[in-house]
């Protein structure tokens, strides 16, 4: 194809759990071959719906969106229980929420929640979109679905801590994925087999990644080996399969 002769336009979460999967990139790998940039989970998917860029890292909800999608990496992010970073967070018990706010930097974490809210929650409580600086709304009966490094910082604040991830394992006993590097249309072989290898690089390097990082509001080597799961394998692919046929009833 005509543009792939250019750089591959690579777009990336600017979350923390993004860190593992492109060091290589930030330490000037395949620096010839794409363009790398960064933003929230949500922006990613517009941007790849709309081929403003190549190859997203993506979160999975926007993939039945797509007239063309490849998984191109076998590594993603995921959780085989506690996620940490995905949560519903609130002052009250669940049973006493009376309005949620949604985050509006993933549609996947959304979707998630609405599913357990039917499906294992069994509630239905008024579900409201959020905008910039929501966290500060969450008190009393309304709780908040905070996501990515803003919610490992809200877990100091909140009474209850609802996990999304460790929700979702109860309820189907499957590990979840929040994100896959996924593409919008068939890229040369020989670019999949470089940029897989590249996003495994990472996983090498966690001590040097959590070292170099600023943040101290949670255990980050544990969030990177413990929390987080970078490896898409078939019980990770039989996961998505499930998230997507659940999705399909969810309004």
């Amino acid at each position: 194809m005509k543009e792939l002769n250019k750089r591959i336009r690579i777009a990336a979460v600017s979350y923390l759990n993004t860190k593992p999967l492109t060091y290589a990139f930030e330490q000037g790998a395949m620096s010839d071959s794409i363009e790398l940039s960064f933003e929230y989970p949500s922006k990613v998917a517009s941007d790849l719906l709309n081929d403003r860029v190549d190859v997203g890292l993506v979160p999975i909800a926007v993939i039945p969106l797509l007239n063309e999608s490849y998984i191109i990496s076998d590594y993603c992010i995921s959780t085989e229980g506690e996620v940490a970073s995905v949560c519903l967070f609130s002052q009250v018990p669940l049973n006493e929420i009376e309005t949620i706010k949604l985050d509006y930097q993933s549609k996947t974490s959304v979707a998630l929640l609405k599913i357990l809210l039917k499906y294992h929650w069994k509630l239905s409580p008024n579900l409201t979109e959020a905008s910039e600086g929501y966290e500060t709304t969450i008190k009393g009966s309304t709780a908040g679905l905070v996501i990515g490094d803003r919610a490992l910082i809200q877990r100091s604040t909140s009474t209850y801590i609802y996990d999304l991830g460790l929700a979702w394992k109860e309820m189907t006993g499957l590990p979840f994925v929040f994100a896959a590097w996924v593409a919008n249309k068939i890229l040369p072989s020989a670019f999949i087999h470089t940029f897989n290898e590249a996003t495994s690089q990472g996983l090498q390097h966690i001590d040097k990644i959590v070292a170099d990082l600023n943040f101290n509001e949670y255990d980050m080597k544990k969030y990177y080996t413990i929390n987080i799961n970078y490896q898409l394998n078939k019980d990770k692919i039989a996961a998505m399969q499930k998230f997507t046929e659940l999705l399909s009833h969810i309004e």
